[in-house]
């Protein structure tokens, strides 16, 4: 795709955007923070809650074909590089994950859902599953082509099958409750020479005196929901969702939604290239073929020669 730069003229040219700069074509995988699971109600009210959306995931290969955008056009310099955090675990407040960037690419966090609908966002990459008796949130927040995520599932409100339905994930959307409020499947990408699944969503959350159990994450990291537990983290550097908690909790709280899992950017060059990265923690690589591979999990620069 076209390489479009916000930066002026002088520092486009430090970050190697200069416009006599050669470009060439470069793959990516970038995945968002997943969105944190709904807690669980205080015994005062029994309120399940739905699991988080899956981080946003954008790839220009190497994953399904449906899911594919276009590689990127780019010149040798230093980029950014920006790893969202997961959603931090939900109780009567919480937060959202983060967004993800490489470039001129952004995958959008997951969506979240917080205590009783208090202050949550749930829209997102992928989005949160519903409360008991409210709607779930939307998917491709961003409005991408391919679509980053889907929706999440609905929740129930019925005398024997209280529960948050599933977060939506890559490629599916989440599963309403009660009968099976799991989390949407994520998406296998092999960009690092390895097949890796990403981008699950979280599985819904359930009440204790009702028929129906939590949710299971979604492939791709996403975590499990409870049945009148604490919901179950996203996996790291997958853009997990987090698992929904069941009501009712422990007086004066309620229980805990799952944290989202932390995104992951990947970037894979023709073998004439040259990847540098910092902070160390980030890996380079060669792929069977030559090519080079950058993985970042957190966040850092990546140097393109």
């Amino acid at each position: 795709m076209p390489l479009n730069s916000t930066r002026g003229g002088a520092s486009a040219k430090g970050f190697g955007l200069g416009s006599g700069a050669k470009k060439f074509d470069i793959d990516y995988l970038v995945v968002a923070g997943g969105g944190g699971g709904g807690a669980g109600d205080a015994p005062s009210s029994t309120r399940c809650q739905g699991g988080g959306g899956a981080g946003g995931y954008r790839a220009s290969g190497y994953g399904p074909a449906p899911l594919r955008g276009s590689a990127l056009s780019i010149a040798a310099g230093t980029y950014p590089i920006v790893i969202g955090a997961g959603a931090a675990p939900s109780g009567p407040t919480g937060g959202n994950g983060n967004p993800s960037t490489f470039s001129t690419i952004t995958a959008t966090a997951g969506g979240t859902t917080f205590y009783v609908n208090t202050g949550e966002i749930k829209n997102g990459g992928s989005g949160a599953g519903g409360t008991q008796g409210n709607p779930a949130g939307t998917g491709n927040l961003g409005g991408f082509t391919p679509p980053e995520g889907n929706n999440g599932g609905e929740g129930v409100d019925e005398p024997t099958a209280f529960g948050g339905g599933g977060g939506g994930g890559a490629s599916a959307v989440g599963n309403p409750s009660p009968a099976n409020a799991s989390g949407g499947a994520g998406v296998t990408n092999d960009i690092t020479a390895s097949p890796v699944a990403y981008a699950g969503g979280g599985g819904g959350g359930a009440q204790g005196v009702g028929s129906s159990a939590g949710g299971t994450g979604g492939t791709g990291g996403g975590g499990n929901g409870t049945k009148a537990g604490t919901g179950n983290p996203g996996t790291v550097n997958t853009g997990g969702g987090g698992g929904g908690g069941g009501g009712p909790g422990p007086s004066p709280n309620p229980t805990l939604g799952g944290s989202g899992g932390s995104g992951v950017i990947v970037v894979r060059a023709p073998s004439l290239r040259s990847f540098s990265v910092s902070p160390v923690t980030n890996t380079t690589s060669t792929a069977p073929n030559g090519d080079k591979i950058a993985r970042f999990t957190v966040s850092g620069n990546l140097t393109i020669s």
